[in-house]
């Protein structure tokens, strides 16, 4: 750290000159800590965000922007981040990670300059603390005129480097989804920086072009309606005093828009997402506890960097249990002593409130879905960090201004420390978000109650051939831990419907996910399927796909297993032909339905013909299907075409050469029409 030039004096370099050279430094240091994380694939829910295969097209686009439930959240300008990026990268999580990575490195330039204007005025140098000359506030001067001069330059780029590097940061730019994080932080420092500058000049065009940065951030993250109020605490603290007239009111606008745009994401969050239900029956009372200890937590790991993980055990709420008061009555406490502090110096008030105000969105107080899985997440804390790591980067500053000259070439080296140290843990970090299977692993060893871990776990082994018991053990312990999981029912059912005896096991786990979720229709039409596999049980199978059509009508997997279980019904034959012609009006294109609607019309007494038609519309579009090219010859021999059905076995045998069945068959046709 350089020592900085009287008040008064300017730092003859041109602005970029003055700005390239820091810039450069972060953008180097932080690509540099950061590089493991280009490494990592996509990760947990990033197909939610990377864009869905509907959503590719320019109608996409569109539906993107005018459709909510289109996309995870209505986050458009996000979205259409990610369509164009889809565009660019397809499938390939390097490209996100670049563009995540290069965000984050320019949002920590940016905060550099937000300070910089905050402090110095875009380029005088800057001071650690703020001394208010009360008798200027007295008199209508201007309260920020130090009464002595700053001691220190580049406070805002240490504050930079110290956000840019820290651990606690990680999952905003490893973690793809989370681009959201990095990609609003641009434009809510843009607009924050634009503002400011508003501020000092008032110019109408400045203030519409800082308006429409504050937009464009709602757009990607509305966790940025909190900018209005935030820059009523950086007014605060520059003048010592609020103006109704030229600092509230501009400012109304923001507050309008914030709030519609909050009220939506919430009702999103709610009705497409899913924050809601009894995890997220909480009283007010509740919410307070979850707020103050939530807030502690935050300072925790900015503090103390260490033991970070993915998903932190979601704590116990209850307000008999006397300790849990400790936490919201300290954020108080910590309140009261800063405002009686403020007289002296407003920065730490200034950067508590920043810090709680800007995580007011993610205390507790509205229903996120991750909620569900825990109370707190370090991508909830990157935007908040802000107001700590600017109020360390200046207490920093100001205690290496205490000491005596001759260890002032000590600064730079301990800078350098502090930094190699961040990006090591950074580095380190990094590790954890390389792939689903290290995520969930590493998060269990740091917090083995986690069930979601337990669970995705089990999803990504019932998917890897031979590890099928690995999966079950997954579902069971998620169960163990939440037994009113109705997915791990759902998907133990599935994992031992696939094991040979486990047939009625898997019935149990159906019943009981439906009894915890009856309108699932996934689960009815696989309770069917197990159904249909047991003797004697083909009415229970039909009753459990009626119960998937009452909920899913046009579901042509349906329909189609219904008339399967018609077809093996005395009787029933023309239901299930009816079933599977809906299925085929739903979905004209499945093979396997034209097969299964030949076999029925080919047991009907004069309707070999439709039948045979079915065939080849099923080998029109399957032609490698074997079983299709057997039934169809068998239907051209019972109508007596041989060198038909003859040409349809030989096709048979040629797909499946070891199949005795398709030799006899080819062998009876050949006799019957004289070897030819």
């Amino acid at each position: 750290m350089k020592k900085g030039s009287p008040r008064g004096t300017e730092d003859p370099r041109p602005a970029i000159g003055r700005i390239a050279g820091p810039a450069a430094l972060i953008f180097c240091a932080t690509l540099f800590a950061y590089l493991p994380s280009l490494s990592g694939i996509f990760i947990w829910n990033d197909s939610d965000y990377v864009t869905a295969p509907a959503l590719r097209s320019v109608g996409g686009l569109l539906r993107i922007w005018t459709e909510p439930g289109a996309t995870q959240q209505y986050y458009p300008l996000l979205h259409s981040a990610f369509w164009i990026q889809h565009r660019l990268f397809g499938d390939n999580p390097l490209g996100y990670h670049i563009v995540t990575l290069l965000l984050h490195a320019g949002s920590a330039v940016l905060f550099a300059l937000v300070l910089r204007q905050m402090l110095g005025g875009g380029g005088q140098p800057v001071r650690a603390s703020v001394k208010v000359d009360q008798r200027a506030v007295g008199k209508g001067g201007d309260p920020m005129r130090p009464s002595e001069p700053r001691p220190y330059a580049g406070v805002e780029w240490l504050a930079a480097l110290l956000f840019a590097l820290h651990p606690v940061h990680v999952e905003s730019v490893a973690w793809i989804t989370e681009q959201k994080n990095t990609l609003s932080l641009v434009f809510y420092l843009a607009a924050a920086l634009v503002y400011l500058r508003f501020d000092e000049s008032r110019r109408p065009r400045t203030y519409f072009a800082a308006l429409v940065l504050f937009v464009l951030s709602l757009w990607c993250k509305t966790v940025t309606v909190t900018l209005p109020a935030a820059l009523l605490v950086i007014l605060w603290w520059k003048r010592a005093r609020i103006d109704w007239r030229r600092d509230v009111l501009p400012l109304i606008p923001w507050f309008v828009l914030g709030a519609a745009a909050g009220l939506f994401s919430s009702w999103v969050e709610r009705t497409y997402v899913g924050a809601e239900g009894g995890e997220f029956d909480l009283p007010l009372l509740g919410r307070g506890l979850v707020a103050g200890r939530a807030i502690w937590f935050y300072i925790g790991k900015l503090v103390w960097p260490f033991d970070l993980n993915f998903i932190y055990p979601r704590w116990t709420v209850d307000a008999a249990v006397w300790w849990q008061w400790l936490f919201p009555v300290g954020v108080l406490v910590l309140g009261a002593a800063l405002w009686a502090l403020r007289r002296r110096t407003r920065a730490p008030l200034a950067a508590l409130l920043f810090f709680a105000g800007s995580l007011f969105p993610v205390l507790g107080f509205v229903n996120l879905y991750g909620e569900r899985y825990s109370w707190v997440w370090d991508h909830w804390q990157y935007l908040p960090d802000l107001g700590l790591l600017a109020l360390a980067a200046a207490g920093l500053a100001a205690g290496w201004s205490r000491v005596g000259p001759r260890l002032h070439w000590m600064g730079p080296g301990l800078v350098v420390a502090l930094a190699v140290l961040l990006g090591a843990l950074t580095w380190s970090h990094c590790g954890m978000f390389h792939d689903d299977d290290t995520l969930y692993r590493m998060t269990l060893e740091r917090n083995p109650g986690c069930w979601m871990a337990h669970f995705n776990l089990g999803v990504a082994w019932s998917r890897t051939p031979g590890r099928m018991n690995d999966a079950v053990a997954e579902f069971e312990e998620t169960l163990r831990l939440k037994p009113d999981h109705a997915k791990a029912h759902y998907n133990l059912g599935v994992a031992w419907s696939r094991m040979p005896g486990r047939l009625n096991d898997a019935i149990a786990q159906y019943r009981e996910a439906i009894r915890l979720k009856p309108d699932s229709a996934e689960v009815h039409n696989n309770l069917g399927l197990a159904f249909a596999q047991m003797p004697g049980r083909l009415n229970d199978a039909i009753a459990e796909f009626e119960a998937t059509l009452r909920l899913t009508p046009d579901s042509p997997g349906a329909h189609e297993n219904l008339g399967l279980a018609f077809s093996q019904i005395p009787g029933r034959l023309n239901d299930a032909i009816a079933q599977f012609e809906v299925a085929l009006r739903l979905n004209p294109d499945s093979a396997q339905t034209h097969f299964n609607l030949g076999n029925a019309l080919a047991q009907i007494p004069g309707r070999l013909k439709d039948a045979i038609a079915q065939y080849e519309d099923a080998l029109r579009l399957r032609p490698d299907f074997a079983p299709g090219w057997h039934n169809l010859g068998a239907s051209w021999f019972q109508v007596g075409n041989l060198p038909a059905a003859s040409a349809a076995f030989r096709e048979e045998l040629r797909l499946s050469p070891n199949d005795p069945e398709a030799r006899q068959a080819l062998a009876a046709a050949l006799r019957q029409s004289g070897g030819n």
